[in-house]
């Protein structure tokens, strides 16, 4: 159990990122540096990674949260700005999508 200034809680989320389509793009050094992404926005900020992994189309995550947090956009804006970055030759464009 963990205490805020309020309450006692003990959130926990399974989280599940899908590739866009489904699209079998993911490398193991990708899913390794996702991860990586992942543990250092947790750092920063208030939220616990217990787990993380993935395959070619999706990640998971296990993460620790407190209460009145935005636990999925703050996880999915930093790692997706970064991967696509990082990766942007494996990045596919689709229709109507701005981004390569």
């Amino acid at each position: 159990m963990r205490t805020g200034c309020h309450c006692v809680h003990e959130l926990t989320a399974h989280l599940v990122f899908i590739i866009k389509y489904r699209g079998n793009v993911c490398t193991d050094p990708m899913v390794k540096r996702c991860e990586r992404i992942m543990r250092d926005v947790c750092e920063k900020s208030v939220f616990q990674l217990s787990e993380c992994n993935g395959a070619d189309d999706h990640f998971h995550l296990l993460v620790h949260y407190p209460p009145k947090i935005a636990l999925v956009n703050s996880l999915k804006r930093v790692s997706t700005h970064y991967l696509r970055q990082e990766y942007c030759d494996h990045a596919r464009t689709y229709p109507g999508d701005g981004h390569p």
